[in-house]
């Protein structure tokens, strides 16, 4: 498979004052995918504009025509299934099919406690993967079956009517984000693609080349995973979501390129870029973004 590449557009402008013509703007570049992050608020973002995911894209569906749409991604810290199915769907016809679902267990952080009382504790990390075990597979059940009934430990659904059901069929696709083995694990059985951002322990204070191997690792761990299921693992898409590892690709286009070969190698179909923006961990020279993103893939 050839290799893509893709954007994440943050949610922080508002569509009237160059929010939509950055969506717009992603399409006339080439990309692959314009993804957007998936959350009620995030990190240095909090006390700034950020504005919801599915109305984003839903109003970039309406103002594009070819690029495909995303999350990157989308979590049960403040989900529910049935009710995400629901708003999935209509982004898929609004969108004639061109939507993505990038979908993990959430971390800690604003989502994490945002809807909970001031005397509970936010999900453990052992808590967000019980729920995510339960919260996938019923997605999937509801994205492809006209009516669902369902009872499990933490979700449940009574005749939950989803027709006509996805354009994309059987459902739209979904990356699952997963490091841990039972996220990867559900990567591989319901996944159409897997997404990383590489090892957090590595990118607080590694170099550049044991991130590389770190992810080696992670890529090892995802094939065992889909071995055991008897999948094969290369018609499993991967997807690296940069700015989290010690590389520093939109330094300049050279190191793109250099970065996208050595990640390529490792069986990456789809890299991911941040969206410059000026005065934040993001901030890069949108010449050179633009450059990567019109002329890198010649290269490689």
């Amino acid at each position: 498979m050839s290799l893509r590449l893709s954007t994440v557009i943050l949610p922080v402008r508002r569509w009237h004052e160059g929010g939509k013509e950055r969506w717009q703007r992603a399409e006339d570049l080439g990309f692959h995918t314009a993804y957007t992050y998936d959350h009620l608020s995030w990190r240095t973002f909090r006390d700034g504009p950020w504005f919801g995911a599915v109305p984003t894209l839903t109003a970039a569906a309406a103002a594009t025509e070819r690029i495909r749409l995303g999350t990157l991604v989308t979590s049960p810290n403040f989900r529910h299934p049935v009710t995400l199915a629901k708003e999935l769907i209509t982004l898929d016809d609004v969108s004639n099919g061109r939507v993505t679902l990038g979908i993990g267990a959430g971390g800690n952080g604003f989502d994490a406690a945002t809807l909970r009382r001031a005397d509970e504790e936010p999900w453990t990390p052992r808590e967000r993967a019980d729920h995510f075990g339960e919260f996938l597979p019923l997605l999937d059940r509801l994205l492809t079956e006209d009516s669902v009934t369902y009872e499990g430990e933490r979700y449940a659904a009574y005749e939950a009517r989803n027709i006509p059901g996805c354009v994309q069929r059987p459902r739209l696709p979904f990356a699952v984000a997963a490091t841990g083995p039972r996220g990867l694990r559900l990567a591989a059985r319901h996944g159409q693609a897997w997404v990383t951002t590489g090892d957090p322990k590595v990118s607080e204070s590694g170099t550049p080349e044991q991130s590389l191997e770190a992810i080696r690792g992670q890529v090892g761990k995802l094939g065992a995973a889909c071995a055991e299921i008897g999948r094969d693992v290369d018609g499993l898409g991967k997807v690296l979501l940069t700015g989290f590892t010690p590389d520093r690709p939109l330094d300049s286009f050279d190191a793109f390129v250099d970065f996208a070969g050595s990640h390529a190698e490792l069986g990456f179909d789809e890299i991911v870029l941040h969206w410059p923006l000026p005065g934040t961990d993001f901030a890069a020279d949108e010449k050179v973004f633009e450059r990567i993103a019109t002329e890198a893939l010649a290269q490689l």
